[in-house]
């Protein structure tokens, strides 16, 4: 059969969690109003060396990008869900045109130790061959956003 995981519609959702010392509510607001204070945009964006920050525009249509020295943008996705300090969902495709967008979701859950934060990137289907590729660079690259630079940037 192969891996099912990486083959054409069956590419399941990508998930990631963590856990961090936050409320939800400062969880979230780090997530999103403080994020290019922390998102590896040398690494991690469209105009690497030259991206100097990010935004997530907080309502539902709003945009999220990053921006160049030379000032321009570069569209990350759409906000389509706008639910502080529990969810927020956006399409995602940097770089990439709004037809090949998967969607990210992200949630914020109370528990015990602070907040559990859960990360779902799914449709994943949108890329068509490149897709199973895209979702393994992707799983290394959400573990270092999420389980690196936001888990330092909730410390």
């Amino acid at each position: 059969m192969g891996n099912v995981e990486n083959i054409g519609p069956y590419v399941t959702p990508l998930r990631k969690s963590i856990v961090v010392r936050r409320p939800p509510a400062e969880a979230f607001e780090i997530f999103t109003a403080r994020l290019s204070r922390w998102w590896p945009l040398s690494k991690f964006s469209i105009h690497q060396a030259e991206a100097v920050s990010c935004v997530v525009e907080p309502r539902v249509g709003g945009a999220v990008y990053e921006v160049a020295r030379n000032g321009d943008r570069g569209i990350w996705g759409t906000v389509l869900a706008w639910d502080p300090p529990g969810r927020f969902v956006m399409t995602w495709h940097p770089g990439r045109p709004a037809d090949s967008a998967q969607e990210v979701e992200v949630r914020f859950v109370a528990v015990r130790e602070g907040t559990r934060v859960e990360l779902e990137h799914r449709g994943w289907t949108a890329l068509g061959p490149a897709a199973g590729e895209a979702r393994t660079g992707y799983d290394e690259g959400w573990g270092i956003v999420l389980g690196t630079h936001y888990a330092e940037a909730c410390a």
